[in-house]
């Protein structure tokens, strides 16, 4: 089995439609797949008919929360898409999302930039609101060169463009994705940058939450950070998941399909299905 429970299209921030992400996984051996966009599920509407029997669709969905100053993403998996609780959050926030991204637009422009938040709206056309929007825009519009140097000097981690403080507790988001009797897990754990020592204790408290499973392979990673997240999701007494997390072709270190297999020991959480 070639699982990747990790991946976004159109409806959030990623390139492909749902259905091109469909076909690009098939292509790359995916038998196993979840498509898991910001804080929606609008992907899935195109989709309602899919049934094949040689790649599987779990439903999905990536949600932003916030833990001790830092924005913490939760991947939801197999998730029931008509839950009036999930429905809910999700309005939540997108509601969150807007808010945020006037918060980006007005830090934008005390740096001198115009017309970012219609700018970015236009160009997520109706998917969820997010700062690479921000980034397509002001390279578009000429006023950045790239979107690695809009996320390195502007959007990034740290950045006056990166807002987190308006989402919500990390154990509200873990509660929304078991409502929807779905498996919530910790996403990339490693891209948040934390000492060993946080990082321990975001797991505890993601435990503590109701949190299920982690992220113990993110695209293509260190072998080394795979054992050592493995052994933490067995410490934890945690579910195993792994997903490329792709957004867009030409970044081979999050390519479709570009999933090593899970670390001996470990609980893959189809198993938990």
């Amino acid at each position: 089995m070639l699982a990747d429970l990790h991946t976004h299209t159109t409806a959030s921030d990623g390139e492909l439609s749902p259905e091109q992400l469909i076909t690009r996984a098939k292509a790359a051996g995916v038998t196993l797949l979840s498509i898991t966009d910001h804080d929606t599920i609008s992907a899935y509407k195109s989709l309602q008919a899919y049934n094949d029997k040689d790649m599987q669709l779990v439903y999905g969905i990536e949600l932003s929360s916030f833990w001790r100053k830092t924005g913490i993403h939760v991947v939801g998996l197999n998730i029931d898409p008509d839950c009036a609780a999930l429905q809910t959050a999700i309005e939540i926030q997108q509601n969150a999302r807007h808010v945020r991204a006037e918060t980006i637009a007005h830090k934008l422009a005390k740096l001198g930039f115009t017309d970012t938040l219609e700018g970015a709206i236009n160009i997520a056309n109706g998917s969820a609101l997010g700062r690479p929007h921000f980034a397509r825009f002001l390279v578009e519009s000429g006023q950045v060169k790239t979107i690695s140097i809009a996320f390195k000097k502007f959007l990034g981690q740290g950045k006056p463009g990166d807002v987190r403080e308006n989402w919500p507790a990390l154990e509200t988001v873990t509660g929304w994705i078991s409502e929807a009797g779905g498996t919530a897990i910790l996403a990339h754990p490693a891209k948040y940058k934390l000492s060993n020592l946080r990082l321990q204790e975001l797991i505890k408290d993601f435990c503590t939450a109701g949190g299920h499973g982690l992220e113990v392979i993110s695209g293509k990673q260190d072998e080394g950070l795979t054992s050592r997240l493995g052994k933490l999701a067995l410490q934890h007494g945690l579910l195993a998941s792994c997903g490329s997390d792709f957004h867009q072709s030409g970044q081979s270190w999050a390519e479709l399909g570009s999933v090593a297999a899970l670390p001996t020991g470990c609980i893959p959480v189809w198993e938990n299905w």
